[in-house]
């Protein structure tokens, strides 16, 4: 039918009498109809997507076939042929064909396109087609970011302004009603400090204003109005004693620091939110440029006459310097030293109304200032005396049940965080962020600050890529969290919500008795401190999960401590915290399973439930799942009541997530397919001890560190457990009488395992001390509860810390050698009054903040003598 030649047409031939084949599809058929004019051998008025036939071109009358505007007729001609013809017969044959085109019926004729051309048509159609969508899901998705951000910016801009309003509006409301308003109990107690304290501020402000000579504050105390002023002190200060661990104190300094940096943040925001306004005021541009030069003008003339004149000191205090440089840890400290003393003194607290007759209500400070004996860090030996602000017991009544409307710092954002591109540059669109935590190590800084942005290029890259993971808020574990915290808690690890009772004063005059009762007391009330420490906690991480549940992705901005360890800079619900926080976050883009990841779930979940499973190879891990396949679908079907084999596993609310996960793959037609939203974490063996293992190149305790391939993964913890286990053993058949540890050691031979000695040798490269070992281990064995004579309990956490140490030494020797070798390369540094630092490979410079703090006596006569001469 077709002619070899590449450049001709498909000759048709036409059969009138022949049936229409309309049942076949026409998306190849290309239409075309017979003008009067025009010629056929004019390739660019064809219709046809190729040359036509160059020898058509001879032939007399021209012809031409249009497309059709119309493509319904009823009449089409399908397949039709022109037989071979001769020169002679071609103008008859085509005086016929056209008698066909133009006569009475107007049949239309079309050609069939070759395949490669009705290819390549739909091919750019549908190239044009998925443009479009493309572009318009492009645009749905730009109006979507811009709609974000714009919420974004108001949570990181207006939320103590809000919180100001509203306090002001309660404040009013009350006094037109004269009725308190029933609010939760942490808010009804900030909106009875919340006017005294705005009234005091203000207060200071004129005071400050008026005084010639200026407090240290001064400056800084002007710098934002005085109910929001008011309102971040109340918020930040009752943060501080909900996450506190020290009997409901704070330590002065550090209260007043982060008091203080929660002002300067503020301050940050309020002043552009200040200039955001002037300029919708329609304050052009030249006008403000104008008054900016005269401002400039005026104050470099009065610093010349000032330097003229030899005013140095009225010349530093003129100076204005730069709005966007960072307080000094000095002046945050000032200020908020100053801000806590004026809560202290407008903030009062009172028990509910005794109705008896005669009896003044009992109205009492809710915070006061006092010194108190405490250790700097948990389990050291050293206690000194610090400055702490410590608050009314009845503060802490109902504190942990309201923690939902605490207002919580550095939210996680609805947008991607900004790329980081330098020290200060990157990470939250308006709250100050800063890509390492130097808690005040002016020396850190400064050498974060001195490196070239090139070198630090890869350690952006990877905030960047932390930062830009989408997480969303599992559904389903947080239902389940939400029905086990309340009805009590006490289980899947969430603290008991209730309190233990305090043991009462024995009616006995026997001191022994009075000496035990006094222990228990204390004893009593440290865990319900503890209990209130840990139940504010997860308020706190579950009202963060409330408000973001419904959210369809959240990001966390990261940054990194000294060390180069990166963080999210939200300190509650984060994928690095508890075994809740993990539970209950998910990536919010899924993935197919596929073969190997159906397979990788499985052992995930084994290694969750963990009791042991998570030292098998992956084939018995894999055994595990499948032997337990009744349970894992009754806790993914029924997780609170049915059999709760989940509450079992180490990681239970982890363990519940890949449950659910697991059953919805393996219950589904193609479980290859199923789109997993799982997190996997995966953690190192003891990495200290890997990093010292392969310093030393030390083979036997790389392998204990499973830097060796093997069938199956090393236990480090727990070859140290079998041996401190083998000590003791040996120490409980000694005699009693020549040997002082063998009655702690036949007390303790049952308590030792895994978990005794895990957070020991985990911390031991890290340079713990005995007195640190002796703290964790006592606090595994108040867990275990089988000792309960509290002076046989350190007693026993006393020799097991020693016998964890000498057995951690003798396992890894040369680790211990490297260790020893470090130390003393840090004593020559340190000699010469250096920190130790040095680079990473990432190009992070690390210094080491610590430092020896050493008391000074100044003569005061001395100085009185230097000044005098």
């Amino acid at each position: 039918m077709a002619s070899t030649t590449p450049f001709s047409v498909q000759h048709p031939t036409w059969t009138t009498s022949k049936t229409l084949k309309f049942h076949e599809p026409y998306k190849n058929l290309h239409f075309l109809s017979n003008p009067s004019s025009h010629s056929l051998s004019n390739p660019s008025l064809s219709s046809s997507s190729f040359p036509l036939n160059p020898k058509l071109s001879i032939l007399n009358p021209p012809l031409l076939f249009h497309p059709l505007h119309d493509s319904s007729h009823d009449r089409l001609l399908e397949d039709f042929e022109i037989p071979t013809i001769n020169n002679h017969q071609k103008l008859e044959t085509l005086i016929k064909f056209d008698q066909i085109v133009h006569g009475e019926s107007s049949k239309r004729v079309f050609i069939r396109d070759s395949p490669w051309i009705s290819a390549l048509y739909w091919k750019g159609t549908r190239k044009i087609a998925n443009k479009k969508v493309k572009l318009e899901l492009k645009d749905i998705e730009k109006r979507k970011y811009n709609l974000l951000r714009r919420r974004q910016i108001r949570e990181e801009t207006e939320a103590w302004e809000r919180m100001a309003e509203e306090y002001t509006g309660l404040v009013k409301e009350m006094c037109e009603r004269k009725l308190a308003p029933n609010l939760p109990y942490v808010k009804s107690l900030f909106l009875g400090w919340f006017e005294p304290l705005k009234e005091a501020i203000e207060r200071e402000q004129k005071l400050e204003k008026s005084k010639k000579q200026k407090s240290a504050f001064s400056p800084n105390i002007e710098l934002l109005p005085a109910d929001k002023m008011a309102v971040i002190v109340m918020h930040k200060m009752m943060g501080l004693v909900m996450v506190g661990h020290e009997d409901g104190c704070v330590r002065v300094v550090q209260a007043a620091v982060q008091i203080g940096i929660a002002i300067e943040q503020e301050v940050r925001i309020h002043n552009f939110l200040e200039k955001t306004k002037n300029h919708q005021r329609k304050k052009t541009m030249h006008d403000v440029q104008e008054s900016m030069d005269k401002e400039k003008e005026m104050l470099r003339k009065r610093v010349n006459s000032l330097i003229r004149r030899k005013r140095l000191m009225e010349v530093q205090n003129l100076v204005i310097q730069d709005e966007t440089k960072p307080w000094s840890r000095d002046k945050q400290a000032k200020l908020g030293s100053r801000l806590i003393e004026l809560l202290t003194e407008t903030a009062y607290v009172q028990p509910p109304v005794d109705q008896s007759e005669g009896i003044p209500p009992d109205v009492r400070p809710a915070f006061r200032h006092i010194f108190k004996s405490l250790t700097k860090n948990p389990g050291q030996k050293t206690v000194k005396k610090y400055g702490v602000i410590e608050c009314d017991p009845l503060i802490l009544t109902g504190l942990d049940g309201t923690a939902k409307h605490m207002l919580i710092p550095y939210f996680p954002m609805l947008v991607p965080p900004k790329k980081w591109r330098g020290y200060d540059k990157g990470g939250h669109l308006f709250l100050p962020s800063y890509i390492m935590r130097t808690h005040g190590s002016r020396q850190q800084q400064d050498a974060v600050r001195s490196v070239p942005g090139k070198q630090m290029q890869k350690v952006f890259e990877a905030l960047d890529t932390l930062g830009n993971t989408k997480w969303r808020v599992n559904g389903k574990v947080l239902d389940v969290v939400e029905r086990i915290w309340a009805s009590g808690g006490n289980n899947a690890g969430l603290v008991n919500r209730g309190d233990i009772p305090i043991p009462e004063k024995p009616f006995s005059d026997d001191l022994t008795e009075i000496q035990r009762w006094k222990w228990s007391v204390r004893k009593a009330k440290k865990i319900n401190q503890e209990r209130h420490s840990q139940r504010c906690d997860t308020e706190l991480k579950l009202s963060v999960a409330r408000k973001l549940k419904d959210e369809e992705g959240f990001y966390y901005p990261h940054n990194l401590d000294f060390r180069g360890r990166a963080y999210p800079m939200h300190p509650h619900l984060t994928h690095l915290s508890s075994d809740l926080c993990r539970g209950v976050l998910e990536f919010a883009e899924g993935r197919p399973l596929g073969k190997s990841g159906l397979c990788w779930l499985k052992i995930h979940l084994a290694n969750l439930y963990s009791g042991g499973v998570e030292k098998l190879s992956h084939d018995g891990r894999l055994a595990f799942v499948e032997n337990h396949l009744s349970e894992i679908f009754d806790s993914a079907e029924n997780p609170v009541n049915g059999k709760r084999w989940w509450l079992t596993a180490e990681d239970p609310f982890q363990c519940l997530a890949a449950c659910i996960n697991l059953s919805e793959a393996l219950k589904s037609a193609s479980p290859h397919t199923v789109i997993s939203h799982l997190p996997i974490h995966q953690d190192g063996s003891c990495n200290g001890l890997q990093h010292y293992a392969a310093l030393g190149r030390h083979s036997k305790e790389a392998a204990a560190v499973n830097l060796v391939a093997a069938e199956k993964p090393s236990d480090v913890y727990s070859e140290i457990a079998a041996r401190v286990h083998e000590i003791i053993r040996r120490d409980s058949n000694k005699d009693p009488a020549t040997n002082p540890h063998a009655l702690l050691a036949k007390v303790l031979i049952d308590e030792v395992d895994r978990k005794l000695v895990k957070q020991t040798v985990m911390t031991s490269v890290y340079g713990v001390t005995y007195v640190g070992a002796r703290e964790q281990i006592k606090r595994r064995l108040e867990e275990k509860g089988h000792i309960t004579d509290d002076r046989l309990l350190f007693s026993a956490a006393c020799y097991a810390a020693k016998v964890t140490l000498t057995a951690l030494g003798e396992l890894f020797q040369a680790a211990r050698d490297i260790m020893g070798w470090l130390g003393d390369c840090a004593k020559v540094i340190a000699s010469e009054d250096q920190p130790v630092r040095w680079t990473t490979p990432l190009g992070l410079p690390v210094v080491q903040p610590y430092y020896k703090t050493q008391r000074h006596l100044v003569s005061i006569k001395s100085l009185l003598h230097f000044f005098v001469y």
